[in-house]
Protein backbone atom coordinates (compact mmCIF):
# COMPACT_ATOMS: atom_id res chain seq x y z
CA UNK A 1 0.00 0.00 0.00
CA UNK A 2 1.68 3.58 -0.80
CA UNK A 3 0.37 6.73 0.17
CA UNK A 4 1.30 9.59 -2.12
CA UNK A 5 1.51 13.25 -1.38
CA UNK A 6 3.21 16.47 -2.98
CA UNK A 7 6.73 17.64 -1.25
CA UNK A 8 5.78 20.94 -2.28
CA UNK A 9 3.13 23.00 -0.80
CA UNK A 10 1.02 24.46 -3.96
CA UNK A 11 -0.28 27.61 -1.89
CA UNK A 12 3.35 28.62 -0.54
CA UNK A 13 5.70 26.65 -2.46
CA UNK A 14 7.35 25.80 0.24
CA UNK A 15 8.44 21.80 0.81
CA UNK A 16 7.17 19.49 3.37
CA UNK A 17 10.55 19.20 5.07
CA UNK A 18 10.96 22.99 5.61
CA UNK A 19 6.70 23.49 6.04
CA UNK A 20 6.00 20.76 8.63
CA UNK A 21 9.18 18.94 10.21
CA UNK A 22 10.06 21.68 12.90
CA UNK A 23 10.10 20.85 16.34
CA UNK A 24 11.29 17.63 18.03
CA UNK A 25 11.89 14.30 15.84
CA UNK A 26 8.76 12.83 18.07
CA UNK A 27 6.73 15.45 17.38
CA UNK A 28 7.48 16.33 12.94
CA UNK A 29 4.97 15.67 10.61
CA UNK A 30 6.99 13.34 8.73
CA UNK A 31 7.22 11.03 11.86
CA UNK A 32 3.65 11.20 12.13
CA UNK A 33 3.13 10.12 8.94
CA UNK A 34 5.12 6.88 8.84
CA UNK A 35 3.13 6.28 12.19
CA UNK A 36 0.18 6.48 9.98
CA UNK A 37 1.75 4.52 6.98
CA UNK A 38 2.85 1.67 9.52
CA UNK A 39 -1.28 1.70 11.23
CA UNK A 40 -2.64 1.26 8.08
CA UNK A 41 -0.47 -1.51 6.98
CA UNK A 42 -1.11 -2.99 10.54
CA UNK A 43 -4.87 -2.71 9.61
CA UNK A 44 -4.68 -4.74 6.15
CA UNK A 45 -2.52 -7.42 7.26
CA UNK A 46 1.03 -6.29 5.93
CA UNK A 47 4.73 -6.28 7.19
CA UNK A 48 5.81 -3.63 8.94
CA UNK A 49 9.55 -2.96 9.84
CA UNK A 50 9.65 -2.75 13.74
CA UNK A 51 12.86 -1.68 14.45
CA UNK A 52 14.59 -0.64 11.32
CA UNK A 53 18.52 -0.27 11.53
CA UNK A 54 20.94 2.39 9.98
CA UNK A 55 22.13 -0.29 7.40
CA UNK A 56 22.85 0.36 3.65
CA UNK A 57 19.68 -0.66 1.77
CA UNK A 58 18.63 -2.56 -0.69
CA UNK A 59 17.25 -2.18 -4.02
CA UNK A 60 13.90 -3.98 -4.98
CA UNK A 61 15.26 -6.72 -6.65
CA UNK A 62 17.87 -7.41 -3.91
CA UNK A 63 14.58 -7.61 -1.58
CA UNK A 64 12.85 -9.56 -3.97
CA UNK A 65 15.10 -12.20 -3.88
CA UNK A 66 15.61 -12.30 -0.49
CA UNK A 67 11.76 -12.57 0.25
CA UNK A 68 11.19 -15.35 -2.08
CA UNK A 69 13.69 -17.43 -0.36
CA UNK A 70 15.03 -19.08 -3.08
CA UNK A 71 18.40 -21.15 -3.53
CA UNK A 72 21.66 -19.61 -4.60
CA UNK A 73 21.53 -21.31 -8.11
CA UNK A 74 17.93 -19.21 -8.74
CA UNK A 75 19.26 -16.17 -7.32
CA UNK A 76 22.43 -15.93 -9.63
CA UNK A 77 20.43 -17.33 -12.70
CA UNK A 78 17.89 -13.60 -11.28
CA UNK A 79 20.99 -11.53 -10.87
CA UNK A 80 22.55 -12.68 -14.29
CA UNK A 81 18.66 -11.92 -16.31
CA UNK A 82 19.19 -8.84 -14.61
CA UNK A 83 22.59 -7.88 -16.04
CA UNK A 84 21.51 -9.12 -19.62
CA UNK A 85 18.60 -6.43 -19.50
CA UNK A 86 21.20 -3.67 -19.02
CA UNK A 87 23.81 -4.82 -21.44
CA UNK A 88 25.03 -3.23 -24.67
CA UNK A 89 26.75 -6.38 -26.01
CA UNK A 90 28.72 -9.36 -24.44
CA UNK A 91 31.85 -7.75 -23.44
CA UNK A 92 29.28 -4.83 -21.95
CA UNK A 93 27.97 -7.71 -20.01
CA UNK A 94 30.96 -9.09 -18.74
CA UNK A 95 32.08 -5.85 -17.26
CA UNK A 96 28.38 -5.00 -15.25
CA UNK A 97 28.73 -8.82 -14.24
CA UNK A 98 31.38 -7.45 -11.70
CA UNK A 99 29.29 -4.34 -11.28
CA UNK A 100 26.72 -6.66 -9.63
CA UNK A 101 28.92 -8.58 -7.65
CA UNK A 102 28.81 -11.30 -10.17
CA UNK A 103 32.59 -12.85 -10.29
CA UNK A 104 32.67 -14.15 -13.58
CA UNK A 105 35.27 -16.25 -15.78
CA UNK A 106 35.33 -16.10 -19.57
CA UNK A 107 37.68 -17.93 -21.47
CA UNK A 108 36.65 -18.84 -25.61
CA UNK A 109 39.43 -21.24 -26.08
CA UNK A 110 38.11 -23.57 -23.16
CA UNK A 111 34.76 -26.35 -23.87
CA UNK A 112 33.55 -24.96 -20.50
CA UNK A 113 34.19 -21.52 -21.42
CA UNK A 114 32.05 -19.44 -19.41
CA UNK A 115 31.37 -19.56 -15.05
CA UNK A 116 29.62 -17.73 -12.47
CA UNK A 117 29.97 -16.98 -9.21
CA UNK A 118 27.36 -14.93 -6.69
CA UNK A 119 29.00 -12.91 -4.23
CA UNK A 120 29.07 -15.49 -1.01
CA UNK A 121 28.88 -17.76 -2.94
CA UNK A 122 31.53 -20.71 -2.22
CA UNK A 123 31.96 -22.64 -5.40
CA UNK A 124 31.75 -21.36 -9.46
CA UNK A 125 28.71 -22.61 -11.20
CA UNK A 126 29.29 -23.40 -14.67
CA UNK A 127 26.94 -21.83 -17.53
CA UNK A 128 25.94 -25.15 -18.59
CA UNK A 129 25.38 -26.22 -14.95
CA UNK A 130 22.74 -23.08 -15.17
CA UNK A 131 20.95 -24.46 -18.27
CA UNK A 132 22.00 -23.68 -21.73
CA UNK A 133 20.33 -20.45 -21.90
CA UNK A 134 23.33 -19.16 -20.06
CA UNK A 135 25.74 -20.21 -22.32
CA UNK A 136 28.12 -17.71 -23.51
CA UNK A 137 26.11 -17.65 -27.51
CA UNK A 138 22.86 -17.71 -25.85
CA UNK A 139 23.50 -14.36 -23.64
CA UNK A 140 24.59 -13.06 -26.33
CA UNK A 141 21.76 -13.73 -28.58
CA UNK A 142 19.18 -12.71 -25.67
CA UNK A 143 21.43 -9.27 -25.24
CA UNK A 144 20.57 -8.58 -29.45
CA UNK A 145 17.11 -9.42 -29.02
CA UNK A 146 16.26 -7.60 -26.05
CA UNK A 147 17.66 -4.62 -27.86
CA UNK A 148 15.60 -4.89 -30.79
CA UNK A 149 18.86 -5.89 -33.31
CA UNK A 150 17.80 -8.85 -35.43
CA UNK A 151 20.88 -10.79 -36.21
CA UNK A 152 19.24 -13.48 -37.78
CA UNK A 153 18.62 -13.01 -41.44
CA UNK A 154 16.71 -15.61 -43.23
CA UNK A 155 17.31 -16.98 -47.04
CA UNK A 156 14.73 -16.08 -49.51
CA UNK A 157 13.47 -16.86 -52.96
CA UNK A 158 14.19 -14.16 -54.74
CA UNK A 159 16.13 -14.97 -58.01
CA UNK A 160 19.56 -12.70 -59.14
CA UNK A 161 18.67 -11.19 -62.42
CA UNK A 162 21.54 -9.26 -61.87
CA UNK A 163 24.40 -12.14 -63.42
CA UNK A 164 25.69 -11.41 -66.71
CA UNK A 165 23.88 -15.46 -67.01
CA UNK A 166 20.81 -13.78 -66.93
CA UNK A 167 21.40 -10.97 -68.86
CA UNK A 168 22.17 -12.75 -71.52
CA UNK A 169 19.92 -15.26 -71.45
CA UNK A 170 15.77 -13.64 -72.23
CA UNK A 171 14.06 -16.56 -71.19
CA UNK A 172 15.97 -17.93 -68.01
CA UNK A 173 15.76 -13.78 -67.34
CA UNK A 174 12.14 -13.66 -68.33
CA UNK A 175 11.44 -16.76 -65.75
CA UNK A 176 13.34 -15.35 -62.93
CA UNK A 177 11.08 -12.29 -62.95
CA UNK A 178 7.93 -14.13 -63.39
CA UNK A 179 8.86 -15.77 -60.10
CA UNK A 180 10.31 -12.94 -58.65
CA UNK A 181 7.22 -11.31 -58.76
CA UNK A 182 5.49 -14.20 -57.23
CA UNK A 183 7.39 -14.01 -54.06
CA UNK A 184 7.03 -10.44 -54.59
CA UNK A 185 3.20 -11.08 -54.48
CA UNK A 186 4.00 -13.25 -51.67
CA UNK A 187 5.29 -10.35 -49.19
CA UNK A 188 2.48 -7.93 -50.39
CA UNK A 189 0.25 -10.36 -48.78
CA UNK A 190 1.69 -10.24 -45.61
CA UNK A 191 1.99 -6.47 -44.86
CA UNK A 192 -1.66 -6.63 -46.30
CA UNK A 193 -2.67 -9.39 -43.28
CA UNK A 194 -0.44 -7.19 -40.77
CA UNK A 195 -1.61 -3.76 -41.89
CA UNK A 196 1.98 -2.54 -42.86
CA UNK A 197 2.04 0.64 -44.78
CA UNK A 198 5.52 0.92 -46.15
CA UNK A 199 8.93 -0.35 -45.65
CA UNK A 200 9.19 2.14 -42.88
CA UNK A 201 6.72 0.49 -40.82
CA UNK A 202 7.88 -2.80 -41.48
CA UNK A 203 10.91 -2.21 -40.18
CA UNK A 204 9.50 -0.72 -37.00
CA UNK A 205 7.15 -3.72 -36.76
CA UNK A 206 9.39 -6.64 -37.17
CA UNK A 207 12.24 -5.06 -34.85
CA UNK A 208 9.27 -4.12 -32.09
CA UNK A 209 8.04 -7.23 -32.29
CA UNK A 210 11.45 -8.96 -31.83
CA UNK A 211 12.09 -7.27 -28.70
CA UNK A 212 8.56 -8.56 -27.49
CA UNK A 213 10.09 -11.92 -27.97
CA UNK A 214 13.67 -10.91 -26.32
CA UNK A 215 11.09 -9.79 -23.20
CA UNK A 216 8.85 -12.97 -23.33
CA UNK A 217 11.90 -15.30 -23.41
CA UNK A 218 13.26 -13.08 -20.19
CA UNK A 219 9.73 -14.17 -18.59
CA UNK A 220 9.35 -17.41 -19.44
CA UNK A 221 13.36 -18.26 -18.79
CA UNK A 222 12.05 -16.28 -14.83
CA UNK A 223 9.32 -18.36 -14.50
CA UNK A 224 11.01 -21.97 -15.73
CA UNK A 225 13.67 -21.22 -12.39
CA UNK A 226 10.72 -20.58 -10.13
CA UNK A 227 9.08 -23.60 -11.10
CA UNK A 228 12.85 -25.71 -11.10
CA UNK A 229 13.02 -24.34 -7.12
CA UNK A 230 9.81 -24.85 -6.29
CA UNK A 231 9.99 -28.49 -7.29
CA UNK A 232 13.32 -28.33 -5.44
CA UNK A 233 11.75 -27.26 -2.21
CA UNK A 234 8.82 -29.65 -2.21
CA UNK A 235 10.92 -32.62 -3.15
CA UNK A 236 12.73 -31.49 0.35
CA UNK A 237 9.56 -30.82 2.30
CA UNK A 238 7.71 -34.27 1.06
CA UNK A 239 11.28 -35.77 2.60
CA UNK A 240 10.41 -34.16 6.25
CA UNK A 241 6.73 -34.42 5.98
CA UNK A 242 7.77 -38.22 5.25
CA UNK A 243 10.30 -39.35 8.12
CA UNK A 244 8.10 -36.49 10.35
CA UNK A 245 6.53 -39.79 12.20
CA UNK A 246 9.15 -41.67 12.30
CA UNK A 247 11.27 -38.37 14.53
CA UNK A 248 7.80 -37.96 16.64
CA UNK A 249 8.10 -41.40 17.88
CA UNK A 250 11.44 -41.08 18.80
CA UNK A 251 10.70 -38.26 20.92
CA UNK A 252 8.64 -40.35 22.95
CA UNK A 253 11.06 -43.00 24.24
CA UNK A 254 14.24 -43.11 26.35
CA UNK A 255 16.40 -45.53 27.05
CA UNK A 256 17.21 -48.64 25.63
CA UNK A 257 14.20 -48.51 23.51
CA UNK A 258 15.80 -45.35 22.10
CA UNK A 259 19.27 -46.20 21.49
CA UNK A 260 17.17 -49.29 19.61
CA UNK A 261 14.89 -47.09 17.64
CA UNK A 262 17.79 -44.92 16.19
CA UNK A 263 19.77 -47.85 15.45
CA UNK A 264 16.80 -49.34 13.40
CA UNK A 265 15.34 -45.86 11.52
CA UNK A 266 18.56 -44.46 11.45
CA UNK A 267 18.55 -43.66 7.47
CA UNK A 268 14.81 -42.11 8.05
CA UNK A 269 16.27 -39.72 11.19
CA UNK A 270 19.53 -38.91 9.10
CA UNK A 271 17.17 -38.06 6.23
CA UNK A 272 14.53 -36.05 7.91
CA UNK A 273 17.40 -33.92 9.94
CA UNK A 274 19.11 -33.01 6.53
CA UNK A 275 15.94 -31.95 4.68
CA UNK A 276 15.32 -29.65 7.68
CA UNK A 277 18.73 -28.73 7.52
CA UNK A 278 18.30 -28.00 3.71
CA UNK A 279 14.88 -26.18 4.82
CA UNK A 280 16.54 -23.99 6.82
CA UNK A 281 18.65 -22.47 4.05
CA UNK A 282 15.27 -20.99 3.11
CA UNK A 283 13.59 -20.30 5.85
CA UNK A 284 16.02 -19.68 8.80
CA UNK A 285 12.93 -18.90 10.94
CA UNK A 286 12.05 -22.08 10.69
CA UNK A 287 8.52 -21.54 9.39
CA UNK A 288 8.63 -23.99 6.22
CA UNK A 289 5.59 -23.73 3.86
CA UNK A 290 3.44 -27.09 3.27
CA UNK A 291 4.63 -29.29 0.10
CA UNK A 292 0.66 -28.74 -0.70
CA UNK A 293 0.72 -24.77 -0.55
CA UNK A 294 4.15 -25.06 -2.61
CA UNK A 295 2.53 -27.80 -5.28
CA UNK A 296 -0.53 -24.93 -5.48
CA UNK A 297 2.05 -22.16 -6.33
CA UNK A 298 3.89 -24.13 -8.84
CA UNK A 299 0.76 -25.16 -10.67
CA UNK A 300 -0.42 -21.35 -10.57
CA UNK A 301 3.13 -20.77 -12.34
CA UNK A 302 2.62 -23.56 -14.89
CA UNK A 303 -0.42 -22.46 -15.89
CA UNK A 304 1.15 -19.24 -16.43
CA UNK A 305 4.07 -20.57 -18.02
CA UNK A 306 1.99 -22.36 -20.87
CA UNK A 307 -0.12 -18.99 -21.58
CA UNK A 308 3.44 -17.65 -21.96
CA UNK A 309 4.27 -20.62 -24.20
CA UNK A 310 0.95 -19.62 -26.45
CA UNK A 311 1.83 -16.01 -26.35
CA UNK A 312 5.83 -16.71 -27.43
CA UNK A 313 5.06 -18.93 -30.25
CA UNK A 314 2.19 -17.34 -32.02
CA UNK A 315 4.97 -14.03 -31.66
CA UNK A 316 7.99 -15.79 -33.04
CA UNK A 317 5.66 -17.20 -36.22
CA UNK A 318 4.64 -13.39 -36.42
CA UNK A 319 7.63 -12.06 -36.62
CA UNK A 320 9.43 -14.87 -38.95
CA UNK A 321 6.88 -13.53 -41.33
CA UNK A 322 7.65 -9.97 -40.89
CA UNK A 323 11.71 -11.14 -40.91
CA UNK A 324 11.04 -13.09 -44.24
CA UNK A 325 9.14 -9.79 -45.89
CA UNK A 326 11.70 -7.73 -44.61
CA UNK A 327 14.32 -9.54 -46.21
CA UNK A 328 12.45 -10.61 -49.26
CA UNK A 329 11.69 -7.11 -49.95
CA UNK A 330 15.18 -6.05 -49.44
CA UNK A 331 16.68 -8.53 -51.86
CA UNK A 332 13.90 -7.51 -54.59
CA UNK A 333 14.73 -4.23 -54.64
CA UNK A 334 18.25 -4.60 -54.74
CA UNK A 335 18.15 -7.29 -57.52
CA UNK A 336 16.14 -4.74 -59.32
CA UNK A 337 18.42 -1.66 -58.86
CA UNK A 338 21.39 -3.89 -59.70
CA UNK A 339 19.92 -4.81 -63.01
CA UNK A 340 18.98 -1.21 -63.97
CA UNK A 341 22.31 0.00 -63.38
CA UNK A 342 23.40 -3.24 -65.68
CA UNK A 343 21.05 -1.74 -68.51
CA UNK A 344 22.29 1.71 -68.11
CA UNK A 345 26.46 0.50 -68.14
CA UNK A 346 25.32 -1.69 -71.39
CA UNK A 347 23.35 1.27 -72.83
CA UNK A 348 26.44 3.71 -72.19
CA UNK A 349 28.93 1.52 -73.97
CA UNK A 350 26.34 0.82 -76.74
Amino acid sequence: MHCIFNNVNMFDGRTFETHENQGTKENRSCKKLMNLSDEICENHGLSVIKNPEKTKGKSHYEWDMNRQNLSWKAKLKFAIDQVVKESDDFEDFLKKCRLHNIEVVYNPEHVIDLKFRLDGQKKFARARTLGWYYESKQIARRIAMYKGVMTYIPKTDIIRTDTDKMQFSSGLERWADIKNMQEASRVINILTKYKIENNEHLESVALTDYSKIGALSEELNSLNTQIEDLSMKIKIARKIQKYKPVTDELKTLSGRKKSKFEKEHQAEISGYNQAVKQMKEFFPDGHFPTPDSMDKKRNALIQERSEKNKEYSDLKSTVAELNYARQTLADYLRNERNVQEMKRKKGDLE
